[in-house]
């Protein structure tokens, strides 16, 4: 299991695990699109997710909900680089969620310290942009597309299937040049998996730590939860912080979330306990 994660200028230890907040610079994501679409309301509400201990930022201008449209990388870039460029120096890394290498380089450029994509750099230039940037880069599973993925998603062994489909984006990153301490694995919970594919995978986390690196789990208001609990997708920070807790408890060193706040609350409450133990 990864101890340390080099996302350019930082060096994040592992020993706890880490919040993500999100910060989502769109109209039409599934939880807050639209809410933060100004760059003066999106960097106003990072920086108060810093202020409630927000270890990393999370910025995207891309939708990746289920039945998603893409949008051009100009407009991508329109809404995300003054939100990175009005965070540069907050003090804390900032990850840029795409998957087009020319909004990877630009933001990087601009101050972005992590590469998340949901398509594991598999764009055509998308590992070469990534490589070349010295940042950490976020490599996720996703069946199918955004807008087609939760159409008929099936698989044999989800988590067998998923690990093998890592290990080799990992091999790939490494032959490009990106080192292993730059890498974080996603098994991308909700992007072309059912309910029960998203449960045995959250059960059997820990298998993905033999890959070597940081293991992010995303699991904040997804659908799963809403099939669980019956809640309206407003109604589910509750089993948002729950499910975190169980990713950290399997493995999970950065928890991609929308209430921070909580998160970290839970988090320090259950770490208060482990280590009396």
């Amino acid at each position: 299991m990864a101890t340390h994660l080099v996302c350019g200028q930082f060096r994040l230890s592992l020993e706890r695990p880490l919040v993500m907040g999100i910060v989502n610079v769109t109209p039409d994501s599934f939880s807050d699109g639209g809410r933060y679409i100004e760059p003066v309301q999106a960097v106003a509400h990072a920086r108060q997710l810093v202020e409630e201990g927000a270890d990393i930022l999370d910025v995207g201008g891309e939708s990746s909900r289920p039945g998603a449209q893409s949008v051009s990388t100009d407009e991508e870039l329109h809404r995300v680089l003054p939100v990175v460029e009005g965070l540069a120096g907050l003090g804390v890394p900032l990850s840029i969620d795409t998957v087009k290498p020319e909004v990877m380089r630009r933001a990087v450029a601009a101050g972005a310290a992590i590469i998340n994509d949901i398509a594991a750099l598999q764009a055509p230039g998308a590992l070469e942009a990534a490589a070349e940037s010295g940042a950490a880069v976020c490599l996720m599973h996703m069946q199918g597309e955004p807008r087609t993925m939760q159409a008929d998603p099936r698989y044999q062994d989800v988590v067998a299937e998923v690990h093998g489909f890592l290990a080799q984006r990992v091999a790939a990153a490494q032959a490009a040049g990106i080192a292993r301490e730059r890498i974080i694995v996603d098994p991308g919970f909700g992007f072309g998996k059912r309910l029960e594919h998203n449960l045995a995978l959250l059960r059997q986390l820990h298998r993905f730590g033999d890959l070597g690196a940081c293991v992010l789990a995303g699991l904040s208001r997804k659908s799963m939860l809403g099939e669980i609990t019956g809640r309206k997708v407003s109604q589910r920070d509750t089993a948002s912080v729950v499910a975190a807790l169980l990713a950290a408890r399997n493995g999970a060193r950065i928890l991609r979330v929308h209430d921070v706040a909580a998160t970290k609350d839970a988090l320090a409450v259950w770490m208060a306990v482990d280590n009396q133990g």
